[in-house]
């Protein structure tokens, strides 16, 4: 009877091949699984490796040392303590990330949070929950699902899979006020934005309390998001607080545009 059931997985997995090639999340051409993208659009893509700020994970050029901080750390330490990301904001990581929150490709969801997984090792290993970023009501509502949540759940079954215990805590934190669009906004302006958005629930706080928390998203840009979310879980009694993010920016911004949804649901392009 096992063989019978595994016989017939294997051919309606490979039944699904043929009807449902896998492509390329980045350029739609033939590869060979779904969590993959083809040699070009690998080349596209700018991985973060050491030597970086242990701060902000911001690449160097060459290596400074251990523990070396970059600039930006040192003018304006972060409320939280380190900040990981797979890969820099350009062109490629752009449309990875618009394709999972504009157009429901939550089956990029295994590449991108693998891609995570590998530049977030120590502060996964260290982390004793993972907290994703989260959307309004209004804008879940529009969009559905939150991009940060799924691939802080694609996170945690990582780290199940290897055995850990790592515990997805979508819930413990609340955005309580529907931000302004912060285009064109200064960094000050958007932190004042920013100011009060989020908030630990009461039942929530033992989700928090005590434990070294992992901020899940999908984007790192001027940082003004995660430090109001880090403020947050620090209040309601967080240890410490790392962030995980798929793409951030390079210092400065200069990868360019940053998409950005805006109440309304339209889109808008910050610069």
């Amino acid at each position: 009877m096992r063989i019978l059931v595994h016989g017939g997985a294997v051919l309606a997995g490979t039944l699904a091949r043929f009807l449902f090639p896998p492509v390329c999340a980045g350029c739609g051409g033939a590869v060979s699984s779904a969590d993959a993208v083809c040699p070009q659009c690998w080349l596209a893509l700018t991985f973060i490796e050491r030597p970086y700020c242990e701060a902000l994970g911001l690449p160097f050029a060459y290596d400074l040392g251990k523990g070396f901080l970059s600039a930006e750390a040192i003018a304006e330490p972060p409320p939280f303590e380190r900040l990981r990301a797979a890969v820099l904001y350009g062109d490629l990581a752009r449309h990875l990330v618009a394709s999972l929150k504009y157009r429901d490709r939550t089956d990029l969801v295994p590449l991108m949070a693998g891609w995570m997984d590998r530049a977030g090792t120590e502060l996964l290993a260290e982390a004793d929950c993972i907290v994703p970023v989260p959307l309004h009501r209004r804008r879940l509502w529009r969009r559905r699902f939150n991009q940060s949540a799924e691939l802080g759940r694609r996170l945690a079954a990582l780290d199940a899979a290897r055995g850990g215990r790592l515990v997805h805590a979508p819930r413990a934190l609340v955005r309580v006020k529907a931000t302004q669009s912060q285009v064109g906004l200064t960094r000050g302006q958007r932190e004042t934005n920013l100011k009060g958005a989020f908030h630990v629930p009461p039942a929530r706080r033992g989700e928090i309390e005590g434990r070294r928390v992992l901020l899940v998203d999908d984007v790192y840009t001027t940082g003004a998001t995660a430090g109001a979310a880090t403020r947050a879980l620090k209040r309601a009694g967080a240890r410490a607080v790392d962030v995980l993010v798929f793409a951030r920016v390079a210092a400065g911004g200069a990868d360019g545009h940053i998409v950005e949804e805006t109440n309304t649901g339209s889109r808008r392009w910050l610069t």
